[in-house]
């Protein structure tokens, strides 16, 4: 439906859209332990690594997918090449007061943030960003990390 939009040069109607984003968002899977963040010095490495689910990849690889975020976005100030296809996420969680993401107040945004990176047509029916936990790109545990790398103030993201 989303490609169809595309093709006639209009947007997808609200109500399709909004079926969509709500059949999407049934499908998260939210953490199994609870936890939304892990470690953000591994979830830069994600978002640096480019490996995983392309032609020139070996089918039985021994090294997990990558997230090869800055392909699409801009993360941290220090990057000096990066994307535009998606907004930039540099200070994301600055910008959205996230001082410490295990502060109930912030609960909110941590599990939007989760959400959106397991699969993010539960958030924008008809967006470009890779479904990373739905379509098993990224493992729970490497979702966690980018959430980490988003939010933990300590994080180049959010320097």
């Amino acid at each position: 439906l989303c490609n169809a939009a595309d093709v006639a040069g209009k947007p997808l109607d609200e109500a399709t859209a909004k079926r969509i984003e709500a059949l999407n968002m049934q499908t998260i899977k939210w953490p199994s332990d609870g936890k939304y963040l892990g470690d953000w010095k591994e979830g830069e490495k994600i978002a640096q690594s480019g490996r995983g689910m392309t032609w020139t990849d070996p089918s039985a690889a021994p090294s997990a997918n990558g997230g090869n975020c800055y392909n699409c976005h801009q993360i941290s100030k220090a990057e000096i090449s990066y994307g535009t296809i998606g907004p930039s996420l540099y200070n994301y969680g600055k910008l959205r007061g996230v001082k410490d993401a295990a502060d109930p107040a912030a609960k909110p945004i941590v599990e939007y943030t989760w959400g959106k990176l397991w699969n993010s047509k539960a958030y924008a029916a008809c967006s470009n960003m890779p479904r990373f936990g739905h379509m098993g790109i990224l493992t729970e545990a490497q979702v966690r990390d980018i959430v980490a790398l988003l939010l933990d103030p300590k994080s180049p993201v959010n320097q």
